[in-house]
């Protein structure tokens, strides 16, 4: 074997490897999958559980951006969802636009311009997903990413806000009217979901643009984890509620709700996987 064989079956191997970041991003989703395996073992979670959650997947998707689309996702990502989630939340706890009429307990820790620090994380957490989910189903069309990843995003607080309430990290002044089996969260809660997850995903879609890896194989290895999260994300909620959390309504209205985007995208990445 000579020198250059030796080089390039190095280079090779190189190129096999994972990056560290994406490594590092599936330790950090591993553990927030297996802290949230715990949740119906203490009823429905507690504050040091859910502030773990959410930052051990937060931090997942930070790395993930980071490691597919450099310095640059990493920049995008913390201040259009993580800033852009605060924003939107401490606009909305103040003045109840454009979520409606809401305030914090105080249970869920310290707070940044009255919002826990955890929230605008949780935005951070699954904004990528379903950025990343939009990107697939809409193959990366410019106009078609902002509305598909806004549905994408809220179909998930049809299960995230009844937990969360539930839990008495939140309350909501007037909770109706509200969506059918989804009671106590109203309707003004989603319309503002949408709004401005449409805004995160605008931004987040001219900012990133369409770069991709080199080669379909590459792409849909980088795309993977956040994939899974979603789906992760939407399996577990709604057997958390039809059998642990006492919400079976919202266990079928969420999964209805989020199924429409989450069933397609677990058939294309069963099919992926099978070829």
């Amino acid at each position: 074997m000579t020198a250059d064989d030796v080089v390039d079956r190095t280079e090779a191997t190189s190129r096999r490897r994972p990056p560290p970041l994406r490594v590092a991003a599936w330790i950090l989703l591993a553990t927030s999958v297996g802290v949230q395996i715990a949740f119906p073992l203490t009823g429905g979670g507690n504050v040091v559980l859910t502030t773990i959650v959410v930052v051990a997947m937060s931090a997942a998707m930070l790395c993930h951006s980071a490691a597919t689309h450099g310095v640059r996702g990493l920049l995008c990502l913390l201040v259009v969802a993580g800033g852009g989630g605060l924003l939107a939340e401490a606009v909305g706890v103040h003045t109840g636009i454009p979520f409606g009429d809401y305030a914090y307990t105080g249970a869920l820790g310290g707070e940044i311009l009255g919002v826990p620090v955890v929230v605008p994380l949780a935005w951070i957490m699954m904004s990528w997903p379903a950025f990343v989910v939009a990107r697939r189903i809409s193959g990366r069309k410019l106009w078609a990413v902002p509305l598909l990843g806004a549905y994408a995003l809220t179909a998930w607080d049809v299960f995230l806000d009844p937990q969360m309430v539930d839990a008495g990290y939140w309350r909501w002044s007037s909770p109706h009217p509200a969506l059918p089996g989804v009671e106590g969260i109203p309707l003004t809660n989603f319309l503002g979901w949408l709004l401005v997850s449409a805004l995160m995903m605008a931004v987040l879609s001219v900012a990133i643009g369409r770069r991709e890896p080199a080669s379909t194989t590459d792409r849909r290895a980088a795309e993977l984890l956040p994939l899974v999260a979603y789906l992760w994300v939407y399996g577990s909620s709604v057997i958390a509620h039809l059998v642990f959390f006492g919400r079976p309504p919202v266990a079928l209205v969420g999964g209805l709700v989020m199924g429409v985007v989450a069933i397609p995208l677990a058939v294309s990445v069963f099919r992926e996987v099978r070829r």
